[in-house]
């Protein structure tokens, strides 16, 4: 009788210093994991949910919004889009200029100059400035802008096209007057950076003229690269 209750009392024992200690283990795993987390950009703008059957299983899945291509003329004359081949694969970094602005748009373009300086050896980014004034800005007047930068070329598409498409493209496809509340829809002024991964979907906009938002900027994009394309992790799983 004594050894029983000796096993019931070690047995109690064990029980309440597994229902004390296994969520204190648990909170210290996750509190440790949070810490060392990779937090990956998010996505923010979605065109629908569908029903996605898989293996039986029925499951909801995001349809997040791709910015639709649009031909536009970069600083040589040559029709372009954004779904270009030259850059598949790439994620870009994308800003609204015009090349008479006399206020923020020097200093968007410098930063941005110095964002490809920094990732000079890389293959991965590509930059892309698309005025806003495309009546005034023609293909040599952006390739003279890019000079006076000294920017490269052959990494950065600057790029005009008919008002009405460069609008449309800002402000339905990117989103600006979301990223910026105060953007006048009659003459698109924006401080915003744009990040848009090798999906074409938006992963962040950042303000061009902050460098706390610059640094930001930069370390999303280098996690992006890192970022593995969902039907080839599919694809791992299945070998």
């Amino acid at each position: 009788m004594p050894g029983h209750l000796f096993y019931m009392k070690k047995k109690t024992f064990i029980a309440i210093a597994v229902a004390v200690l296994l969520p204190l283990f648990s909170y210290l795993v996750v509190n440790h994991l949070s810490k060392t987390a990779v937090i990956m950009p998010k996505r923010y703008f979605y065109d629908t949910v569908v029903a996605v059957t898989n293996e039986g299983k029925t499951t909801m899945d995001t349809v997040w919004h791709k910015v639709r291509p649009m031909v536009l003329t970069d600083q040589f004359g040559r029709n372009v889009t954004l779904n270009d081949s030259a850059l598949k694969g790439k994620i870009l970094v994308v800003d609204f200029f015009f090349t008479s602005c006399p206020t923020i748009c020097p200093t968007l373009t410098r930063n941005m100059k110095r964002i490809q300086d920094a990732f000079k050896t890389d293959s991965v980014l590509r930059y892309v400035s698309i005025t806003v004034d495309p009546v005034r800005d023609s293909a040599a007047r952006l390739k003279a802008y890019g000079d006076k930068f000294n920017i490269n070329h052959d990494t950065w598409w600057m790029l005009t096209g008919p008002k009405d498409s460069v609008y449309h493209l800002v402000l339905k496809e990117f989103k600006a007057n979301i990223a910026s509340t105060d953007v006048d829809t009659n003459f698109i002024h924006t401080d915003k950076f744009f990040l848009l991964d090798k999906d074409r979907v938006v992963r962040g906009w950042y303000n061009g003229m902050d460098s706390a938002h610059l640094d930001k900027l930069i370390n999303d994009a280098v996690l992006l690269m890192l970022e593995r394309d969902k039907k080839k992790k599919r694809n791992l799983f299945r070998k």
